[in-house]
């Protein structure tokens, strides 16, 4: 399992260069935080406020919620497209339950976490009992389950305009509050994802499961080896995927205040981005949640400072594009820097 180092003093002796490549490959996503931060503080005065901040945060729950799980399925040396799909799963069916059915809120919020932890559950299976590559299972599911989510709701919106005013469906307030409420001034979905991140750093460091899950993705044939079901890990990997996926879901819907079908589209992207921007090796075997969270907020930063420069938003897309390019780049040369 992977120790969490601090970054190494400027030894004595050691020259400039060595000493930026030495900060670069234990804290390079850190670095590129702050450097970020300082160069949109410099351009924008509204940057460093509380409230822009607060605002980052409130943006980048969902994407953090689901980069979490993304950064486990990564560890074992896979990969989950199928992220975005799952969430608009979960929330849809949670949304019909809640302003259709007339649940309350508990149930149809159950109601949408279990089917996106089945969800995630067969994508496992598939994986690990069809022996199919995750890249390929995974974004089979992703059209899969997206044209389930769009079947749930006929392709409409969820309350749409004709079916809130016929059934008098709205949804409840407290699914409105986890998306978009506040406590004492501090964003609730911030709050929500935060626990999330804490939960999964307890598993990852602190349980057998997350151990294996470094073990598998390290060596798999030496995980099996020394006695790890690692069929078992597979499947359960996933199924936790399709829970924070199911708790992302319900986030979203209270943050939009609707549900639809087709959101959270290109999450996959933007979680595998926050995961490898953290740290965490695409080949498995290392990583950390406090990592991705802190490409996660990276990318919350680059989205708002753009948006706050009025860049439109096509320049935002290839900037964005280019940064995943460029994280992918950063991370192979910091592998071969490392083995060297």
């Amino acid at each position: 399992m992977p120790q969490n180092r601090a970054i190494p003093a400027w030894r004595e002796g050691e020259s400039l260069s060595q000493a930026l490549v030495s900060l670069l490959l234990k804290g390079g996503s850190l670095v590129g935080l702050v450097a970020l931060s300082t160069a949109f503080a410099i351009l924008s005065p509204h940057f460093f406020t509380l409230g822009n901040w607060l605002n980052i945060f409130r943006q980048v729950a969902v994407v953090l919620i689901a980069a979490s799980a993304q950064t486990m399925v990564i560890i074992t040396a896979g990969i989950d497209l199928s992220v975005g799909s799952v969430l608009a799963l979960g929330g849809c069916l949670a949304a019909v339950a809640m302003s259709y059915w007339g649940w309350p809120f508990v149930s149809g919020a159950l109601l949408g976490v279990f089917f996106a932890t089945l969800a995630g559950l067969a994508s496992g299976v598939i994986i690990a009992k069809g022996r199919i590559p995750d890249f390929i299972a995974t974004l089979g599911m992703l059209g899969a389950i997206r044209g389930i989510a769009l079947l749930i709701t006929g392709g409409l919106p969820v309350p749409s305009h004709f079916t809130a005013t016929k059934l008098a469906g709205y949804l409840p307030q407290s699914i409105v509050w986890l998306g978009s409420g506040d406590i004492k001034g501090i964003p609730v979905p911030m709050v929500f994802a935060l626990l999330v991140v804490a939960i999964t750093w307890f598993i990852l460091n602190r349980t057998t499961f997350g151990r294996s899950l470094y073990a598998v993705g390290g060596n798999r044939e030496a995980a099996r080896a020394a006695g790890i079901n690692v069929d078992r890990i597979k499947i359960l990997v996933y199924g936790v995927s399709g829970l924070y996926c199911g708790l992302a879901g319900l986030v979203l819907v209270g943050r939009m205040n609707s549900a639809n079908a087709l959101m959270a589209e290109g999450l996959e992207l933007q979680t595998i981005a926050a995961v490898v921007i953290g740290g965490t090796n695409l080949f498995g075997g290392k990583g950390s949640v406090f990592g991705t969270l802190i490409g996660a907020i990276l990318m919350g930063v680059l989205s708002n400072g753009l948006n706050l420069l009025n860049v439109e938003p096509f320049w935002q897309r290839v900037v964005n594009g280019l940064l995943i390019v460029a994280v992918v780049v950063f991370d192979q040369w910091r592998r071969r820097v490392t083995r060297d």
